[in-house]
């Protein structure tokens, strides 16, 4: 099985508001970069698009080093709390309906056909990729805000 590494990171103005997603994924010296966004949207959901669509991007099951700033897919994952939402019907443990439970689904099918380990990064620090990424999420997202009238 090959090992990608993938880092990813979503942005949103306002929240919910207009945002974006990137992705860098890499394998044996080559990179490649995706982006995406969407115009009426969250932070988190655009989160766990950039890992669902790095994810989705590649051809065959992979053993995949994930590197994200966000706490909410790294431990949601790694703690098993997206396994336990959707065996309690998309339900967290006070009973309160689990968020984004459409993105969650996907993203965890996509764990059954890869190896997926977490790897937490500190946002808007010393890792250049997660810095790359961000600026592609928020490329992504300015991609969709209204543009303004000058008078």
């Amino acid at each position: 099985m090959k090992t990608v590494t993938i880092y990813t990171d979503g942005a949103c103005s306002g929240n919910p508001g207009p945002g974006g997603w990137g992705a860098i994924l890499e394998y044996g010296g080559v990179e490649k970069e995706l982006s995406g966004g969407e115009k009426e949207t969250t932070n988190n959901r655009m989160e766990l698009m950039g890992v669902i669509s790095a994810l989705e991007a590649l051809k065959e099951p992979c053993k995949v080093e994930l590197y994200s700033d966000s706490k909410y897919v790294t431990d949601a994952l790694t703690l098993g709390w997206a396994v336990s939402w959707r065996q309690n019907g998309w339900r967290k443990k006070d009973k309160k309906p689990a968020l984004n439970p459409d993105l969650w689904e996907r993203l965890l099918t996509l764990c059954e056909t890869h190896q997926v380990t977490c790897h937490w990064v500190k946002g808007h620090a010393e890792n250049p990729k997660n810095n790359r990424c961000d600026e592609l999420a928020v490329m992504e997202s300015q991609k969709w805000k209204e543009e303004t009238i000058p008078f």
